[in-house]
């Protein structure tokens, strides 16, 4: 082993080797100061110890002491140069304040002058460091054995060296006494391969709890030696300790096989407790404590315990409260023998004991991961997450839960269910239904009484019925809803009905239920006329003229393409729960439903309520006219069905103003309004630009927009092209606002005008100049034209 020693230079020593050398070379090398002749102070040696923002400390080489010193002292730039373990050389005085010795004049001492620098070497600690002694390591070098001292300062890190410890070091000697001994100490840690289970598992690291010690030490998927999608929350590996940025860190990752990890046992018997603190709900801060949940558990001969539990002992991950009842297993910790509460789950009997507000309800909606429970004793229905439920297994709508309700910590303006239990079928009530009988009419029959349009937005008092009664001598009305009625009989307006009144429990409200027609049958079998033909579905008017029904053209016996609207049609009338829809549909020779009655003169009115085809929003099917007398006074009012139309295309608004005779229908007396054709102001325009099934008008809507047309308005389908004269009615969408052409009647044969046709041929394939308008003019007032005048 090579051993470099440093050697201290004299006053004298340095005058002599600078006047040999050239002016400035020992002080470049050396780093000393010009030498003063005149100067016979003794001057040290000894290395930098520790340095604070404008002072240090220097353990001399010479003698076991350590001297104060300023960054004054120093020849140079002492915060940019000096670190601890640099070589210095100095002077020793005192101090005149304090009386103390401090260093003076201090200068840094290059390569080549300083300590001796060893290589490595391995040992094993013989003795250990105790009160009055040092303690010794034995090394082996070229056959011999050689043992060293070493004090606790030799010592790297806070490591405590035991015997038997194996070790690696310097060999150095120690200038304050000239004896050798070993230096920088490290502790060699022997490579033990460690068990555990996966903890926890991110995006890309993960946790493992130790079986070694309770604990848990972090690592990255990189160091697992498989597939990464083989490791999960649970799995069983090996592993290595390591350390990254001085901290213990998983690698060299294997999978064991499952059972080859235990680390704790379960006792069988259960106990019962109650929680004195709850784990951080998730979102919250990781908790730094091991177990940070509390269960207090006393036994029966009076003695108390507090057991902890982690957030893996809980079996369901609903929520807990502080003074909940659990039931629970206890499990002992082998590598601490430790204790705590595992398999914990809530005892119903919670609930009673602490007095819990719960409510009841039935899961009326399923999400992916949620759901909403319609609530009996609330209006509204109740957000809950899966992880709520107290028991395992498959939810379902229609399930009859319990529930307790509090506010939602993510929205102060929503309430959620939690601990959500399971009830038996039969046990969530909605309604108290009385046990007398109520004979009563039908006044209005619920709007999806015969099925919901597809696409119709409605309200739901539009699904609500409404029957008239007597009771203790008065006239009332109650609603119902039509899944309250007897459905192979379902109930029309006018219709003596038997039915029971119901308490609704969340608003105290009242309906009728278990609603029966009495002495009448229902007849499947029904008759009507087309009323409105789309793509591959339609709507029938019954013939009744009171409400439409919805058919499939599968359904339809026969061609479809012949088949036009007010063409009669047989049919039965299906109900599939609350809706309703015409299968069988055969056509039927025209004349088979009696027509109805027309009376003679023709009367003026207007339009009151449209139809609901043309105003989806309304409940009712019919439309409504009121009659306007010669002296311009509002007369009586008449109902008004599809058939009624004098033109089945005709769109007719609220407030039109229409002509139209009376009839009677032969089925039930009933006064309609028929031949119905509306006054309006025909406008005539040149189609612009015809687009497929539609097209556009060259007449002004507003904002620069022409008007929309389908080809369907076409009157007597002719061909329609850019350039014809048109007339038209413009209507109002009720959904959208927009204006659109309806009852379109080509005036001309003429196409393109002639100067039209001329521009385009002179345009050739396309490739000249073009005029393309980027927006249209306005005026300073905003306005289409230029309705200034010059000044």
């Amino acid at each position: 082993m090579s051993r470099v020693s440093w050697k201290r230079l004299s006053s004298s020593d340095a005058m002599n080797l600078a006047n040999a050398l050239p002016p400035n070379t020992l002080q470049r090398s050396l780093s000393l100061p010009p030498v003063d002749q005149s100067q016979s102070a003794f001057r040290e040696t000894g290395t930098i110890e520790k340095l604070l923002p404008s002072y240090g400390f220097v353990r001399c080489a010479d003698r076991d002491l350590r001297l104060f010193f300023h960054y004054s002292q120093y020849s140079g730039n002492a915060v940019a140069e000096l670190r601890v373990g640099d070589f210095v050389e100095f002077e020793v005085i005192t101090d005149r304040k304090t009386g103390k010795l401090v260093a003076s004049k201090i200068y840094k001492v290059i390569s080549g002058m300083g300590d001796a620098i060893e290589e490595p070497v391995e040992g094993i600690v013989v003795k250990e460091i105790s009160e009055t002694s040092p303690g010794q390591l034995s090394y082996e070098l070229s056959g011999e054995s050689f043992f060293l001292t070493f004090y606790e300062r030799d010592v790297e890190g806070d490591e405590i060296l035991r015997k038997d410890d194996l070790v690696t070091f310097i060999v150095s000697t120690d200038q304050s006494n000239r004896t050798v001994r070993a230096k920088r100490i490290k502790v060699i840690k022997p490579v033990v391969r460690c068990q555990g289970l996966v903890s926890s598992m991110k995006e890309s690291f993960g946790f493992i709890e130790r079986d070694d010690i309770a604990k848990e030490i972090f690592f990255h998927f990189s160091e697992f030696q498989g597939n990464i999608n083989d490791l999960c929350v649970g799995s069983e590996v090996e592993f290595t300790v390591g350390n990254r940025n001085e901290k213990e860190v998983g690698m060299e990752i294997t999978l064991l096989a499952p059972g080859s990890v235990v680390f704790e046992d379960i006792d069988e018997g259960t106990l019962t407790g109650r929680i004195v603190k709850v784990l951080p709900r998730s979102g919250s801060r990781r908790s730094i404590e091991p177990a940070p949940g509390k269960i207090h558990l006393e036994s029966g001969d009076g003695t108390k315990q507090e057991l902890l539990y982690r957030d893996k002992d809980l079996l369901r991950n609903h929520t807990f409260w502080i003074n909940d009842i659990v039931v629970f297993n206890v499990v002992t910790d082998r590598r601490n023998h430790t204790q705590r509460a595992t398999n914990i789950m809530l005892d119903h009997s919670t609930f009673t004991e602490n007095e819990e507000q719960r409510e009841t309800g039935t899961v009326a909606a399923l999400k992916e991961g949620f759901g909403f429970i319609k609530c009996a004793d609330r209006e509204a229905r109740m957000f809950f997450h899966f992880s709520e439920m107290l028991s395992e297994g498959d939810v379902h709508i229609s399930d009859e839960v319990e529930f307790t309700v509090i506010q939602d910590p993510a929205s102060v303006q929503r309430s959620v269910a939690i601990r959500i239990k399971k009830l038996p079928k039969g046990s969530v009530i909605f309604e108290i239904v009385g046990q007398e009988r109520f004979v009563g009419e039908i006044e209005k029959v619920p709007v999806n009484m015969w099925g919901r349009s597809p696409g119709r937005s409605h309200s739901r008092e539009h699904d609500l019925g409404t029957i008239i009664y007597g009771k203790n001598g008065m006239k009332q009305r109650i609603n119902f809803h039509a899944k309250d009625t007897d459905l192979k009989v379902p109930p029309e307006e006018g219709d003596e009905v038997l039915f029971n009144i119901a308490e609704i429990k969340r608003d105290k409200s009242t309906m009728a239920v278990n609603i029966t027609v009495r002495d009448r049958t229902f007849d499947p079998c029904k008759r009507g006329f087309v009323a409105v033909l789309k793509e591959s579905f339609g709507f029938l008017e019954t013939e009744e003229h009171d409400r439409e029904v919805f058919f499939h053209y599968s359904q339809y016996d026969g061609d479809v393409n012949t088949l036009y609207i007010g063409d009669e049609v047989e049919f039965t009338l299906v109900r599939k729960g609350s809706k309703s829809s015409a299968e069988k549909v055969k056509p039927i020779a025209k004349g088979t439903i009696p027509p109805e009655k027309v009376q003679p003169g023709l009367l003026k009115g207007k339009i009151l309520r449209p139809l609901r085809c043309i105003d989806p929003q309304q409940s009712e099917y019919t439309g409504l006219v009121q009659e306007i007398t010669d002296d311009e006074t509002e007369g009586m009012t008449y109902p008004y069905c599809f058939l009624s139309l004098a033109d089945k295309h005709e769109f007719l608004q609220k407030d039109d103003e229409v002509c139209f005779q009376l009839a009677i229908s032969p089925k039930n007396q009933k006064t309609w309004a028929w031949k119905v054709a509306g006054e309006r102001k025909f406008v005539r325009a040149r189609v612009s630009s015809v687009k497929g099934q539609y097209g556009f008008i060259d007449y002004d809507v507003g904002e620069g927009k022409k008007l929309f047309f389908h080809l369907s308005e076409v009157v007597e389908g002719v061909e329609i092209a850019p350039g014809h004269e048109v007339e038209f009615v413009i209507v109002q969408n009720q959904k959208n606002g927009r204006y659109s052409a309806v009852n379109v009647r080509r005036l001309t044969e003429m196409q393109r005008p002639q100067r039209l046709s001329r521009m385009k041929s002179n345009l050739g394939d396309g490739t000249g100049p073009r005029l393309i308008i980027l927006r249209q003019p306005k005026g300073p007032d905003g306005s289409k034209g230029f309705n200034w005048k010059r000044q």
